[in-house]
């Protein structure tokens, strides 16, 4: 069956909250009601209809055709067994608390992408922007689940307060990745700019080329770690360059023995 598919007509004239479109809110609603849900942010008036033609089908399975970076809170709340795709670019906050499912993004993503993500699998085919996976401000931890692939680059801050789960930046990573981490893993297979894993308590952090992490980071020594050859099985089908950074001997540096200190960054050997 096809996809339910979202057409963009014109570039949004504000800021969009696109929660409000989430599959299975969407559930029950005639094509034509869809068209009246308003998803503008301040008092001029944006509605569905204004912004895109749609196409019904199976709403387990949404497209967008043509993005925006005004596109807010994409695929907020997703839950299992839905997937969503967009050809183009997304703003700040995708995947937001998504509980489950895929989403796909064709371009790039906005800050804060992944924020919340308890459980769904992200691919952002372009770059991300500020705060991947990070929390917004009052929140004590960013992402708590789930797998975000970025292609391209990631901003500054990538993966701050990570909690639980993978994130994998294909490409360089700005200022201050993996700052604060709490847990899970996180990978970086271009360059890291800046400083690394500052104040991680339990995470582990992956560069392919190494980084600037200081002297609160014990030299442990190069190792073949089970776990690693695990975790590049697992990879295989979704980073092949990832797989491979962790089939190889690692030397691992352990810390940040400024703050719990259980955590660690590994580099090739």
């Amino acid at each position: 069956m096809k996809p339910f598919t979202f057409t963009l007509r014109q570039e949004p004239p504000q800021r969009v909250d696109l929660s409000a479109l989430a599959p299975d809110r969407l559930a029950g609603k005639s094509v034509a009601q869809i068209e009246e849900i308003e998803i503008g942010v301040t008092r001029v008036s944006t509605k569905v209809g204004d912004l895109f033609k749609i196409s019904a089908g199976d709403l387990k399975s949404v497209r967008y055709e043509g993005g925006s970076s005004r596109f807010d809170l994409l695929g907020a709340k997703l839950l299992p067994g839905f997937e969503i795709h967009v050809e183009g670019d997304v703003g700040a906050q995708c995947g937001r608390l998504a509980k489950g499912g895929k989403i796909t993004v064709a371009g790039s993503a906005g800050p804060h992408a992944a924020a919340g993500n308890l459980g769904a699998d992200i691919e952002i085919k372009g770059d991300a922007g500020d705060f991947l996976a990070g929390p917004l401000a009052g929140e004590l931890a960013g992402m708590a689940g789930g797998r975000i692939i970025v292609r391209g680059k990631a901003g500054a801050r990538a993966g701050d307060r990570l909690r639980r789960g993978i994130i994998v930046i294909e490409g360089d990573a700005a200022e201050d990745l993996g700052a604060r981490v709490i847990a899970g893993t996180i990978f970086c297979l271009g360059e890291s700019k800046g400083r690394v894993g500052y104040l991680n308590k339990r995470g582990s952090i992956v560069l392919a080329r190494g980084g600037c992490f200081g002297s609160t980071y014990v030299d442990c020594g190069a190792h073949q770690l089970t776990f690693a050859r695990l975790l590049a099985r697992s990879l295989k089908d979704h980073s092949a360059p990832a797989a491979a950074l962790l089939s190889r001997k690692l030397r691992r540096y352990g810390g940040d023995t400024a703050v719990y200190g259980k955590g660690e960054i590994l580099t090739p050997d």
